[in-house]
């Protein structure tokens, strides 16, 4: 049955609100359920999940189960929540009951009604208020996120010369949607400085990167150069496209302290796919190297229990 152009628009906001529920993509050493794709084939319904941007995929799966197997949409639904909220648990952005009763509310407006979501018990036991604020503005920045995503994708269709200012573009940007206030390149007396943003009442000075190899020791020990020679509580982080030399990275964390962090763009790519946030992923880095010394460990090692 086709839908009509209300239960279409309805679809389009009952996906915004699930997005942040599940992954598009299950992780390699993660349960294959623990994405929206494994919820799909759970149910058998696999064959209307699209491979491609998370938010058209979901909207696909809803839409197609809503015209051609009506009788799975409740029990979709339910298993999306009843999985994400594991998943969101584990990552401490638990579901909360402003995102339950804004869901129950488009539902019923497809001519459904999930008695289950509607339980007063459930409801009460889901947090909301202070929560609530975090998840509009979440929901709100997916489609900035969804664009950095595919400009990321699409720098390798630019000219040599045009990657580096296309990526420290896309960088400022990213730093935008979290709120971290960032400053676009600028000149010193004979230096140059990427960029900058502020992370709670620290300060981080930013290189980027895009170049074909690797960024060797050299580049990280001038960096931090940098960053040390303007203040003592300065803090600064190293984006390299292509990431960094094993050499150098050993060599780098043999030296003397440091207080300068790296980044790779497959931790770009992960953070934009939903792995962790950009703050979360910073904190945990600086965090890492406090008790490690190590300039550099991976977004997916991070997230995975390293």
């Amino acid at each position: 049955m086709s839908l009509s152009l209300k239960e279409t628009q309805t679809v389009s906001e009952i996906a915004e609100v699930l997005y942040r529920f599940l992954p598009g993509k299950p992780h390699p050493y993660a349960a294959a359920d623990l994405s929206f794709p494994g919820v799909a084939n759970k149910l058998g319904l696999s064959k209307f999940w699209m491979s491609g941007s998370k938010k058209p995929s979901i909207i696909q799966l809803l839409q197609a189960t809503l015209e051609y197997r009506r009788d799975k949409f409740c029990d979709l639904i339910v298993e999306i929540i009843r999985t994400g909220m594991a998943y969101l648990s584990n990552k401490g952005e638990p579901v909360t009951r402003d995102e339950i009763i804004k869901l129950n509310e488009l539902i019923a407006q497809v001519k459904f009604k999930i008695p289950e979501l509607w339980d007063p018990a459930l409801l009460d036991s889901l947090p909301s208020s202070q929560l609530a604020s975090k998840v509009v503005s979440k929901v709100t920045n997916q489609d900035k996120i969804e664009k950095l995503k595919k400009q990321l994708i699409e720098l390798t269709n630019l000219k040599p010369q045009e990657r580096g200012f296309a990526f420290e573009k896309i960088l400022i940007d990213l730093f935008a949607t979290y709120n971290l206030d960032p400053r676009s390149s600028f000149k010193l007396v004979g230096e140059q400085i990427d960029g900058s943003f502020q992370l709670g009442t620290d300060v981080y000075l930013v290189e980027a990167k895009w170049r074909e190899k690797q960024t060797d020791q050299s580049d990280l020990l001038i960096f931090r150069e940098k960053v040390e020679s303007k203040s003592t509580w300065g803090r600064g982080l190293f984006i390299s496209y292509n990431g960094f030399t094993r050499d150098g990275l050993s060599a780098f964390a043999r030296g003397r302290s440091t207080n300068i962090i790296g980044m790779d763009s497959q931790d770009i790519f992960h953070i934009l796919n939903g792995e962790m946030s950009l703050i979360e992923a910073i904190n945990k880095k600086v965090r890492h190297t406090a008790e490690t010394g190590e300039f550099f460990v991976s977004v997916y090692t991070l997230s995975h229990g390293g």
